[in-house]
């Protein structure tokens, strides 16, 4: 009796818990650790806040927020990852080996290139009108201006990639792995079920509606891609940052629903079909967006094919291998 109560729990073969319950623990932590991170950080710009101008102290204050939720999510990841799931944090999709970074630099351009396209297609067909260029209200000159919401989004891009395509993908890969399923469904499956909560997650956001919500979703299809085929998240933080940034910042798109900055290389005025552009939303919300996406798709597809000369999904991303496995690797030189 004993035993099977304790197989409900742990895997025995792996000596962890199960899924479902590493999943339940980790969302604790991740509340511990956020709480704790606020701490310091209100105490810290409690005064300067004060001091400085209304656009000044909201900048601040955005981009103290994101480095409450990098430290919060980092912290829960490490600390699951190695109590809950038995792996080390670099199993996460975080290599960052000389490959790593040839990917997170094509994530990089990636993204760059999609919101370009998106602001040239809108520009040709009469949807925006530039209004100014170098825009920076509220007195802040516009370098810095510029370099708070460029430092957030590197922030955004990073830890939502962890938390969502790192730490979840990987877990829900490794739970569905049923024998009747197999690896690879069980790591289209995660894949499929990250990008759903990916959507809801930005369900809440101003603007937002069930097709907005489930274009994030497809967005989150396309985040997800570069893990799947490759195992590491170089090219989703790549993109991640530079579709938010080039979005917000370079051309004055709304991101997801919010004014992030006001400050944008370019100012534009938006007209032309809601459901081509996405309105309020963004291009996310638009058949634009979805057109981008689904060009993004086929980019990193022709990509991985091309770097690595083959194109199929990293099935050892839903697979566990002991920790004392991975550190004997580690220790005798290999990949």
């Amino acid at each position: 009796m004993v035993q099977l109560v304790k197989s409900i729990f742990v895997i025995r073969s792996e000596g962890r818990l199960r899924t479902p319950w590493r999943l339940a623990l980790f969302a604790l932590l991740l509340v511990f650790f956020a709480l704790l991170a606020q701490l310091p950080l209100a105490w810290l710009s409690e005064i300067p806040l004060e001091q400085m101008s209304n656009r000044a102290a909201v900048e601040t204050s955005r981009g103290l927020d994101g480095v409450a939720s990098t430290l919060s999510i980092t912290l829960a990841v490490l600390v699951a990852g190695r109590l809950l799931d038995r792996r080390r944090f670099i199993d996460f999709g975080l290599g960052l080996g000389r490959d790593w970074w040839i990917d997170f630099g094509f994530g990089l351009a990636l993204g760059a290139l999609l919101m370009g396209g998106i602001f040239g297609a809108e520009l040709a067909l009469g949807w925006v009108t530039v209004t100014d260029l170098w825009h920076s209200a509220g007195g802040l000159p516009f370098a810095v201006a510029i370099l708070v919401p460029l430092l957030a989004f590197i922030f955004v891009g990073y830890y939502e990639e962890l938390l969502v395509r790192g730490y979840l993908l990987r877990n829900l890969a490794e739970g569905l792995g049923f024998r009747a399923i197999g690896s690879r469904w069980a790591l289209l499956l995660a894949w499929l079920l990250t990008s759903a909560l990916f959507g809801f997650l930005h369900a809440g956001n101003p603007n937002a509606s069930f097709i907005s919500s489930f274009n994030i979703g497809l967005a989150g299809l396309l985040l997800g891609l570069g893990i799947l085929l490759t195992g590491e998240l170089a090219i989703p933080i790549g993109l991640h940052i530079t579709w938010n940034f080039f979005q917000g910042n370079v051309f004055g798109f709304p991101v997801s629903g919010l004014r992030v900055s006001e400050a944008t290389v370019v100012a534009i005025r938006q007209s032309g079909p809601e459901q081509w552009t996405g309105g309020a939303f963004g291009p996310e919300a638009g058949l634009i967006g979805l057109l981008a996406i689904a060009i993004g798709c086929g980019l990193t597809l022709l990509w991985v094919r091309w770097r690595t000369g083959r194109l199929g999904l990293h099935t050892p991303f839903a697979h566990y291998r002991p920790l004392q496995e991975q550190i004997g690797t580690d220790e005798k030189g290999e990949t």
